[in-house]
């Protein structure tokens, strides 16, 4: 095995934008790190396979020390999926770093890092380095089969499981950028949503059912294109930020959209919260819950959550 740097590459994300613009993105890099190794995806993700995660675990295993996700914040989950093999890590001294081309680039937010590639590249250079916690997900896959699915920001489930992907359907809408895309998802999968009821338990004693709109169990702040959905989340604390909207109507989301814009949501009529170490979800009803993990739906309630303190070096 030969120590280097590893870029995995979705040449699909941003709408394309990130193949046509890899060889100027290459070059950044290669002029502020040296060599860089990279591997793009084929294709899309299924319910049991992650074309980014498999890519990550060869990458680690040839002797990769820095692996540099160039992509969105599905590229980005798919990545710290492939740092780990059977639900151990493949080489705990290894760096992930992220590059942001996608729709949304929720994730660096809470990380206050750029957006643009060059400013990213920057970033990775300086060498900073954080541990952070990670999300570990039980839950029902697509297929109806049980999955394990790890995370980095946020995993969700309701509202935001339908939205996200009415986002990765969207075709001419990615083209007018991300905060629109989202938005319009948002919008037009509000209009036909509707709450369910969900029995949520965690390690602290919270036991309640609530007729859900939306949950989120954050480590990071952002979702939904810059939603400041848990201001207070700490991706280092070893908890996560467990946020419940009740009895969202359309009107809640067309009026309120601004509070969580700037976080100041917590603390609603209709909105609790609370911190844990794991949570479990359980749907009360036949209808199906959906979950939105880190931008992806991989599938559906009842579900765990849980946390898993200092998991991955992110420079940054």
């Amino acid at each position: 095995m030969t120590p280097h740097i590893a870029a995995i590459v979705n040449p699909r994300s941003g709408g394309g934008r990130t193949g046509r613009a890899w060889r100027v993105i290459a070059a950044a890099l290669e002029k502020e790190l040296g060599p860089v190794r990279a591997h793009f995806t084929s294709g899309p993700s299924t319910p049991h396979f992650l074309p980014a995660a498999e890519l990550t675990r060869r990458a680690l295993k040839d002797g990769a020390q820095l692996v540099i996700a160039v992509g969105g914040d599905g590229t980005i989950n798919e990545v710290v999926n492939g740092f780990f093999e059977n639900g151990l890590p493949i080489n705990t001294e290894a760096h992930f770093a992220i590059l942001n081309a996608g729709t949304g680039g929720d994730f660096r937010r809470t990380f206050d890092l750029p957006q643009d590639p060059e400013g990213c590249v920057a970033r990775i250079a300086a060498g900073t380095t954080r541990k952070i916690d990670l999300g570990k997900l039980t839950f029902v896959s697509e297929d109806g089969g049980e999955a394990t699915r790890w995370f980095d920001n946020i995993a969700s489930f309701g509202l935001s499981g339908e939205t996200v992907r009415a986002v990765n359907r969207a075709t001419w809408q990615k083209a007018l950028g991300g905060n629109f895309t989202f938005f319009w998802a948002t919008l037009a999968t509000a209009l036909r949503h509707k709450t369910r009821a969900v029995r949520i338990t965690t390690d602290t004693g919270f036991d309640e059912t609530l007729n859900i709109g939306l949950g989120a169990v954050a480590n990071g702040r952002y979702f939904g294109s810059g939603l400041k959905m848990a201001p207070d989340a700490e991706p280092d604390d070893g908890l996560f930020d467990l946020v419940m909207m009740r009895d969202l109507t359309f009107m809640d989301l067309l009026t309120g959209t601004g509070s969580m814009k700037e976080g100041t949501h917590i603390g609603g009529e209709k909105v609790s919260h609370t911190r844990a170490k794991w949570v479990m979800a359980t749907p009360m009803g036949a209808e199906p819950v959906l979950l939105d993990v880190d931008g992806e739906g991989p599938g559906r309630l009842p579900a765990r959550f849980d946390i898993v303190p200092q998991a991955l070096t992110l420079r940054c």
